[in-house]
C-alpha cells in the first residue's frame, strides 16, 4: 500500500478530505500510520490483517487495565474500511527524549510479569509472514534468494519448536525494539502492540542481542538493557536459533518493499548475501 492509497482509506473511514490530505504520515511499513489531530490512525495493507488489528486493540485495552504504560485505543474495535483494517489510537504527547534500551527493558519486565489475558494470544509466528513478504516482492528479487529464505524458514521453524526455554512462557511484545517505546512527559510508554503473543519470553530478548550484532547497537547500551532486565539471553543455548529465525524474517520483510523502492532491494541483497555466507558480522541497516 502506498501513501496515496492509504489517504483514500482515511477518507473512506470518515475523515474529511482536508483532514485526510493534511494528516501527518508517521510511518509507512506494515501499516500506514497517520496523525490527525489528537488521533493516530493505522491503515493495514490487506484484509487478511484484520484479525491482528482487532487483537492489537484488545491488547491495548488489556494493558490499560493491567496498569502497563502503553498506547491506548481511541475506538474499542478495528474497522474494515475499503477492504483493509483501520484502527484508531489516542495520540501520545510529544517525546521528551529518544528511547533507550534500558527503557525498553523496564517495560518488558512489566509485560513478562503479566498472566495471560482473558482473550487468546497467538504464538509468536516470527516466520509466519515470510511467504507473504516474498510473494509481495515478486520479480523484484532473485527467485533463488526467495527459495533460500523459504528453506531457512523451514529449518528454523523445526529447530525453534524443539527449544527448551530458560524463562517461563507467557505474554510478550513480539517486536521488542527501542523504537517501539515512546518517552513522553510521564515516562516510557509501549507502542506498536500488533505483535503481542504468548510464547517464549526469550523472543523479546533476542531482538536486542541481534541489534547489538547486526544493527550497530552500542555494547554499553546492550549491557544497560540486560542490567535492567536482569538477564542476558546470550547465556541461553537457544539464542542462536531464535536469532537465526529473526534474521530470516527480517530479510524477507525488507523484500516486500523492493518493487517500489530500490533502496529496499539493495538492503535485501546485502542481508541475503550475508546469510548465504554465514557472515554474522556484516552490518544491516534499519529500513
Amino acid at each position: 500500500m502506498d501513501e496515496t492509497r492509504a489517504r483514500e482509506v482515511l477518507r473512506a473511514a470518515g475523515l474529511r478530505p482536508g483532514e485526510a490530505d493534511g494528516a501527518e504520515l508517521l510511518a509507512l511499513g506494515e501499516n500506514a500510520v497517520f496523525a490527525a489531530g489528537g488521533t493516530v490512525v493505522k491503515v493495514g495493507r490487506s484484509a487478511e490483517l484484520l484479525d491482528r488489528a482487532e487483537r492489537e486493540v484488545a491488547v491495548g485495552v488489556w494493558l490499560e487495565r493491567a496498569g502497563v504504560p502503553a498506547v491506548r485505543p481511541a475506538e474499542p474495535a478495528a474497522r474494515l474500511v475499503d477492504g483493509v483494517p483501520v484502527t484508531f489510537w489516542h495520540r501520545l504527547p510529544d517525546a521528551v527524549r529518544p528511547p533507550e534500551p534500558a527503557d525498553l527493558a523496564a517495560l518488558l519486565r512489566l509485560v513478562h510479569a503479566l498472566p495471560a489475558p482473558d482473550f487468546p494470544l497467538p504464538r509468536r509466528e516470527l516466520l509466519g509472514g515470510v511467504e507473504r513478504w516474498l510473494r509481495l516482492a515478486g520479480e523484484a528479487i532473485d527467485p533463488a534468494d526467495a527459495e533460500f529464505l523459504r528453506a531457512r524458514r523451514d529449518g528454523f521453524e523445526e529447530a525453534a519448536a524443539a527449544l527448551t526455554p530458560r524463562l517461563p512462557a507467557g505474554p510478550i511484545h513480539g517486536d521488542a525494539l527501542p523504537r517501539n517505546v515512546h518517552i513522553g512527559p510521564g515516562g516510557p510508554v509501549l507502542v506498536d502492540l500488533e505483535t503481542f503473543s504468548s510464547d517464549l519470553r526469550e523472543h523479546d530478548l533476542v531482538v536486542l542481542a541481534l541489534s547489538r550484532d547486526r544493527y550497530g547497537l552500542a555494547p554499553e547500551a546492550y549491557d544497560a538493557f540486560t542490567e535492567v532486565y536482569g538477564w542476558d539471553v546470550r547465556e541461553w543455548e537457544g539464542c542462536e536459533v531464535l536469532r537465526g529465525a529473526r534474521e530470516t524474517a527480517s530479510c524477507a520483510w525488507v523484500a516486500q518493499h523492493a518493487p517500489a523502492n530500490p533502496r529496499a532491494g539493495e538492503e535485501f541483497a546485502r542481508r541475503v548475501a550475508s546469510l548465504r555466507d554465514g557472515a554474522h558480522e556484516v552490518r544491516w541497516y534499519p529500513f
